[in-house]
Formats: C-alpha cells, sequence, structure tokens
C-alpha cells in the first residue's frame, strides 16, 4: 500500500536541531498511518474474532486411538495486511500441558514466505486437518487455536481463540467380551454299524459250503451275534445281501445265479440269528436282497490290482468287446490261459456279501457323567469332551479336559479345551500355553482364534487382527473379535459388518457409534447387558444422542446406582454436555 503524504512547505528557516526533530516526527506519523490505513498486527489481532471457524467434530472424539481435527475456517475481505503473515496452530489444552497440532501459515500478498497467500481485498476460506495421538488427559481439555502474527521482524502473539471442547471418550467402552472356543466333540449317542461275512460259492453253483462257514468273517458274525444278544445298546437293524456271478457265463444264467445266491446267504445268516433267538429274524421284510447279476465291474479291478504280468493286455482285449456275450466268451477263453484269472480272480468274484446292520446305543448324559468321575480311562475322546459339557462348574470341566489331555495328547481339542476353561477362570497366561501347545499339535483355526484373543487383550492388537485372519475357519465368534479390534481401530462399518445379527453390548456401541443411535438402542435393549451398570451407562449416551433428556436421566441414576464411580465419569462426559445443568445426579 502506498501511503501519500502532503509535502508541507515552511518559507522560514529552521535551525538543524529542529529540522532532525521533524525528520524523526514525521516518520513516525508515516508509521501510525501505514498501521492505521492497512491494519497492521494490531488492527489484526483486534479484529482476529472476525475469522470464521467451524470444527469436526465437535466437541473432538477419539476414535482409533487418534484424535482428529477438521477445521474450516476464513478470513474476510479486508482484513489481512499484505505485508503480514499469521501462523495458525491449533493445541489441545489441559491442566497437564498442552498438545500442538501442525501449524498452518498465511500471509499477505506482498509478504516474502512460501506460505498459503490471502488477498487483501476478497480474503480467502481454508481448511485444516491433522490428527494427534489420544492421551488421557485430553478428556477435560478445550481446542484452542494459537494465532501468532509476523510482519518482518516483528512477531505479535494474537489472543488464543477457543474452537471446541474436548474429547469424548465413548469408544473405550468397548467390552472385553472377546469369544475364545472350544474344540467340539463330536460325540453321536446313536452310531450305525455292521458286521460283514463274505461267502464264495463254486462255479454256476449257489450251495453253501461247508468249508465256507469255517472262514473267520463268517465265524466272526456268528460270535458277535452271540455275544451281541448279551448286550442292551445294540438294537438289530436289518440284514443287507448283495449277489453277484463270476462275468465269464452267459448273462441270464448269470442274473438267475445271482438272485439264488442271495437266497442262500439270506437262509445261512437267517439261520445264525435264529440260533441266537433275534426276534426279526423270522420277518422277511429285515432282509434285503440285491442280485446284482455277474459282476464285470469287480472283474475288471480286482484284474487291475493283480500282480500277474499281462493283465493290461487282458483288461484292454477284454474292452475292445462292447458285446456282453462275446466278452464273457473270451473271459472263458482267457480263463483257460492265464490260471491267475481262474484260480485267483473268478473265484472271488462268485459271492454274496452279507451285512448285518445295527446301532449302537452311546451312554446317556448321566452315564457319561457318572463314569468321566469313576473311570474315564476307559472312555473314548469324544465321550470325554461331552461329558465336559455337561456341567457349568468351571473346576469339574477343566478336570474332565485334563483327564483327556492325559489320555488323548495328540487331541489338539484337549490342550485347547483345557486353555478354554483357565481362560474363563481369568488364569490367561495358563490358558495362552494351553493354545500354543494345541497350535502344536495341529495348526488349527480354533486354537488360532483364542491365541488372538490373548493377543488382543495383552494390547497387540495388530498381532490378534493378524492371528484372526487365519482363524476364520472357526465359525462366526472369529468375525465377532474382529469386530472388537474394529471398534477399537475407530472402523466402525468394519465393525457393524462383523457383529451383524448379534444383540451385544458392543455390537450396539459399534452401531452408535457408526452414526445410529435408534439402532444401538435396538441392539442394546435385546443384549443381556441392558441392565448391567455398563449397560445403563451407554443407554444414557444413547438417550443424549437422541436428545431424550428423561433417558439420559433414568439411565444414569440407574448405573450410579450400581456403580458410584459413574457419577463422577457422567459430570465430565461431554456426551452429556446439553443436559450438564440436569443430569440429577
Amino acid at each position: 500500500m502506498v501511503v501519500k503524504f502532503a509535502e508541507i512547505k515552511k518559507k522560514q528557516t529552521r535551525s538543524p536541531m529542529e529540522q532532525k526533530h521533524l525528520k524523526g516526527v514525521a516518520v513516525l506519523t508515516a508509521a501510525a498511518l501505514v498501521l492505521a490505513g492497512c491494519g497492521g498486527l494490531g488492527k489484526m489481532d483486534k479484529y482476529a474474532k472476525t475469522i470464521t471457524h467451524t470444527v469436526d467434530p465437535d466437541p473432538l472424539i477419539v476414535q482409533g486411538d487418534t484424535v482428529h481435527v477438521n477445521i474450516n475456517g476464513n478470513f474476510p475481505g479486508k482484513y489481512f495486511y499484505k505485508k503480514a503473515q499469521v501462523e495458525l496452530t491449533p493445541t489441545i489444552t489441559n491442566t497437564a500441558g498442552e498438545t500442538p497440532l501442525k501449524m498452518a501459515g498465511f500471509q499477505g500478498e506482498k509478504a516474502a514466505g512460501n506460505y498459503t497467500v490471502v488477498p487483501y481485498e476478497s480474503g480467502k476460506s481454508f481448511s485444516y486437518s491433522d490428527k494427534v495421538a489420544y492421551t488421557p488427559e485430553m478428556q477435560e481439555s478445550q481446542l484452542m487455536l494459537k494465532i501468532l502474527g509476523k510482519q518482518g521482524k516483528k512477531e505479535k502473539p494474537f489472543d488464543a481463540v477457543k474452537l471446541a471442547d474436548g474429547v469424548i471418550t465413548t469408544p473405550y467402552l468397548v467390552m472385553s467380551d472377546d469369544r475364545v472356543i472350544l474344540g467340539a466333540d463330536q460325540f453321536v449317542r446313536v452310531t450305525s454299524h455292521s458286521a460283514d461275512a463274505t461267502i464264495n460259492y463254486l462255479v454256476a453253483s449257489e450251495v453253501v459250503r461247508p468249508s465256507e462257514l469255517n472262514d473267520k468273517d463268517v465265524k466272526d458274525v456268528n460270535t458277535f451275534v452271540k455275544n451281541g444278544m448279551k448286550n442292551p445298546r445294540i438294537t438289530w437293524k436289518g440284514v443287507t445281501i448283495d449277489a453277484y456271478a463270476s462275468p465269464e457265463g452267459e448273462v441270464n444264467m448269470n442274473e438267475n445265479l445271482a438272485d439264488k445266491r442271495a437266497s442262500t446267504g439270506k437262509r445261512w445268516i437267517q439261520g445264525v440269528l435264529k440260533a441266537n433267538k433275534v426276534d426279526a429274524a423270522k420277518d422277511d421284510a429285515f432282509y434285503t436282497l440285491n442280485p446284482r447279476g455277474e459282476d464285470w465291474t469287480g472283474f475288471k479291478s480286482a484284474v487291475q490290482a493283480s500282480s500277474f504280468a499281462d493283465k493290461d493286455l487282458v483288461l484292454r482285449v477284454l474292452e475292445m468287446y462292447p458285446d456282453v456275450n462275446k466278452r464273457e466268451q473270451e473271459i472263458k477263453n482267457m480263463a483257460a490261459t492265464y490260471k491267475e484269472l481262474q484260480d485267483d480272480i473268478l473265484p472271488k468274484l462268485r459271492r454274496s456279501e452279507i451285512k448285518l446292520n445295527y446301532e449302537v446305543n452311546g451312554y446317556s448324559d448321566e452315564e457319561l457323567s457318572a463314569i468321566s468321575k469313576s473311570n474315564p480311562d476307559t472312555m473314548t475322546v469324544e465321550e470325554l469332551l461331552k461329558a465336559a459339557t455337561l456341567t457349568s462348574d468351571l473346576n469339574e470341566q477343566l478336570r474332565i479336559y485334563k483327564e483327556a489331555e492325559r489320555l488323548y495328547p495328540q487331541d489338539y481339542r484337549t490342550a485347547n479345551n483345557v486353555g478354554y476353561v483357565l481362560f474363563q477362570q481369568g488364569k490367561s497366561a495358563e490358558a495362552e500355553a494351553e493354545f500354543q501347545k494345541a497350535n502344536s499339535i495341529m495348526d488349527n483355526p480354533v486354537s488360532t482364534n483364542n491365541l488372538g484373543v490373548i493377543a488382543r487383550q495383552k494390547g497387540e492388537r495388530v498381532k490378534a487382527a493378524e492371528l484372526f485372519a487365519k482363524a476364520g475357519a472357526a465359525g462366526p465368534d472369529v468375525k465377532y473379535n474382529q469386530g472388537i479390534i474394529a471398534i477399537q481401530n475407530g472402523n466402525y462399518a468394519s465393525a457393524n459388518s462383523d457383529m451383524a445379527g448379534q444383540n451385544t453390548f458392543n455390537a450396539a456401541l459399534a452401531k452408535m457409534l457408526g452414526g445410529d443411535a435408534a439402532g444401538a438402542g435396538t441392539i442394546l435393549a435385546a443384549s443381556s447387558d441392558k441392565d448391567s451398570a455398563q449397560g445403563l451407562y451407554l443407554a444414557a449416551i444413547i438417550a443424549a444422542r437422541t436428545n431424550n433428556g428423561d433417558g439420559v436421566r433414568s439411565n444414569l441414576a440407574a448405573a450410579v446406582q450400581q456403580d458410584a464411580s459413574l457419577k463422577d465419569k457422567a459430570m465430565k462426559d461431554l456426551e452429556f454436555r446439553n443436559f450438564k445443568d440436569s443430569l440429577g445426579l
């Protein structure tokens, strides 16, 4: 800006001393006019209140252990002195000290420097963003804007301007309700089984030879039926008989022969059952006969599995004949040529395969519990794992799982489940050792999830996230655990996705932090935590965010009744800033 001064002409002669004095007065007058006419630092300080600011969020809020500050401001026209500079430094202040954010510099049109230029006539809007790590002292603090004006070598601190209160710490209400997972038992109370025997026949015959009845599998079925009648847990379900003929005879003859062999096989097993007084043995519906005809598929499999030298040649030649009758003739011819076919393969295809089907009824819950105490060494791993689920006593669960770990040390579930109970008992270090042991037995998603829970509760959030990412196959509880980390990281959309369908305190918290206070209220109302002190406190915050003063007061009163320390917290909590004088505490 150019300031013109009127030239003062004096006709009278001045002394040198007077001239020197007048010269100094002229300089001071010019400087005063500059400040008055162009603003200067003093005037910029005086009118700093004309700089507009909006802060988002206001109050500040911690998100992912970080406080984000976003400011939109405007320097009005005819405010910014052309040769001036201004440094704006948002600063979070509290009784323990202050935390400055990054400085933003601005300068007039004729100032020397590299700051953002603000035109004198039009002014300028600006946007500012920064973040700082949250510290507990920031809960009771203010966001102040410190302003330093500069002109040449001069500096002038302007009066600081309050921008916002801070910091809301509601995300830190997150509960440590991480979900560790049991290695599930595979106990099945009623299991299906079969006792099997094969009766072989001479060529073109359906007669059951006495020598066949001396085979081990046939004798074993006899013995099993005899002993099974003494076992009240066995229920006989039926007999299935698949009968075959070797594929070197005529088709019609083979089909008829397979049918006859099914019948003679039935007579044999029926005799065994009747001799042992199985009631169902007399009922024809108890037996299912499946005459299969000639066993061409079995023949190919047997040849392929055999060791004689020309087996590949035999199969290639036979597969050249799609006509069944021609192929049967070729099999006869080859059987006459190859002793292996005649003596080892074809005789085994002339057979009845007999399956005596039965069910075993396992122990009742009461029996499992009793045997786990009296004789655990006789129990299978599935029975022991099931028995542990039949009690809510953590000490008893631990006893049973330790027995399972002793008896079945190579099953990762036993160590994992010992760790599960130890975690429920608050013994995290011991639980972690068991989870690591389980994963050393077999790297598995269940124990990996559980190690992720330990890591998160130790504050190792990055490690926990990596473990949860590997543990997805362990089921929906892993997603829930990932949701807790998402809340802590300030990723509320992810948290809501991970906790979708869950009615828990944390799911309600995530929904509210994501901007849906009404939805959060619905989830919390369905939660088992709704009547806890922490649940009531969250309900009060939800009420505050929906401008429900009565809800704020009633829920806070109930929360404080359960936990008196919440009174002081509520009085300082900026969530209730609009109800500060009517909290009723």
